[in-house]
Order: C-alpha cells, then structure tokens, then sequence
C-alpha cells in the first residue's frame, strides 16, 4: 500500500513539525516539508494526501512581509474544495481563518502561555478528528493573536473559559488547532529567549513555565499523539483518490 504524503508548510526554522511530524511519519506518512522563507515555492495541492499548515511568528495578515502567506491562503482554499484532510496549528489555524473570511485579532486579554485546559464543545463530540480526545487534557499556547470570528461553515470545537477560540472544523476534513501539539521545551526554548524582554517585563518566569512543560511530557504525549494519529488515518484514506 502507498504510504500517504503530507504536505507540510514550515513558516520558520524555529517552528518545525517536531512531534507531530514524528508521530506522522511513525504512523507510516511521508513528509514533504516546504520552507518557503528559504526560497522554496508553495507547491500544488495534486499529489499531495493531507496539507499540515505550522505555527511562526508572523501574523495571519502579514502577506507584504511574508509573501508566500498568500499563496498558503490560496491552498487553504483548494484543500477545501477538494476535502483534502488539512491541519493548522497556531498560526496555520489563523491562515485558514483568514483564508475562508474569518478575523483574526490580537487577543484582548494578551498572550497564552503555558499549559492551557482545552474546553470542548458539544460539536467535536462527534467529530471525525477530535471526538477522541475529548476527554479532559492541557495543551501548551504560546500565542498572542487569536481567531475571532470563524468563517461561514465553520464550528467551534473548543473554546477556553474566557471564549478564547481553541479549535475549529472549517470544513468536512479541515482543522485548526490554537495550541501547539508538536512543541517540547527544546522547541520551545528559542520562542523563550525571543520574549524574554517582554516577559521580563510582565514578570513572566520562565524558568518555571518550562520546568512545568518539561514535567507535563508525558501527559502532553499520551494527550495529542492520537491527535496526529487521526489526522494520518484521514489522510491514509485518501491515498488513490482522483486528484
């Protein structure tokens, strides 16, 4: 049987797939990574059997800086189309919002960090992707803008106490996801170092956030490797189809 492909888009070298991309290819998918901030070129969706879409720090809206944002947009919106089993993580999941006619804002009530509780809604019950997980379980945020309004079609699957948008279904194989189920302390460990200014100032420590990530390792593990695990059994059932 032909393994699934899975197209990954990297926005930064600080920002890999890391554990998913681990778990992906532990569950027999074969990545092809682009990284189109060294020059590489958003290719066409055909011949592809899942589209992951990665977190970085630009924003949903900064295509004059980053001009392949806008060509990723345009993905989104074929991937949609044509029901191909599609992921975004933090920023990926505000580009799809973006690309489909949402709104994506700085949060009002400033950045997320560390270990969040995930607040499920009734809909990803019955999801195809999330219904697994929808038992009680923390993901690590790190993020300072949010989705704020979703796009026609969407449904909301998860939400924190203060409505603060976790999880989404945009279409009948699309996904975003706020939070970062690929990090690990060593990932994080630079995203640290970039805010450390700002969180100095905020009197963030640091020191401990990382130490309780680092603690959490193996509940994040057990919490979100079925996560990719899902997302690769969908993408293994549309191996063969017509492209």
């Amino acid at each position: 049987m032909t393994s699934p492909t899975v197209l990954v888009i990297e926005h930064e070298d600080k920002c890999p797939p890391a554990l998913v991309g681990d778990w992906l290819a532990a569950a027999g998918c074969t990545l092809d990574v682009c990284r189109p901030y060294t020059g590489d070129e958003v290719p066409a969706l055909d011949g592809y059997d899942a589209l992951l879409i990665l977190g970085g720090p630009m924003g949903a809206h900064d295509d004059e800086a980053h001009p392949w944002l806008g060509p990723v947009k345009h993905r989104v919106r074929e991937a949609l189309a044509a029901h191909l089993p599609t992921l975004g993580i933090c920023l990926g999941h505000q580009l799809i919002a973006v690309a489909l006619g949402g709104t994506v804002e700085k949060n009002r009530h400033g950045q997320q960090l560390g270990l969040i509780g995930v607040g499920w809604t009734d809909a990803a019950g019955t999801d195809a992707l999330m219904a697994p997980l929808t038992t009680r379980r923390r993901g690590v945020q790190w993020n300072d803008d949010v989705v704020t309004a979703l796009p026609d079609g969407a449904t909301l699957l998860a939400a924190t106490g203060r409505d603060e948008v976790q999880a989404v279904r945009y279409g009948p194989r699309m996904w975003g996801v706020q939070l970062h189920p690929e990090v690990d302390v060593p990932v994080l460990l630079p995203w640290a170092e970039s805010d450390r200014g700002s969180h100095e100032a905020r009197g963030v420590d640091q020191d401990a956030l990382l130490r309780d990530i680092g603690a959490a390792r193996a509940e994040l593990d057990d919490a979100w490797r079925p996560l990719a695990l899902g997302f690769a059994e969908l993408a293994a059932e549309h191996v063969g189809r017509p492209r």
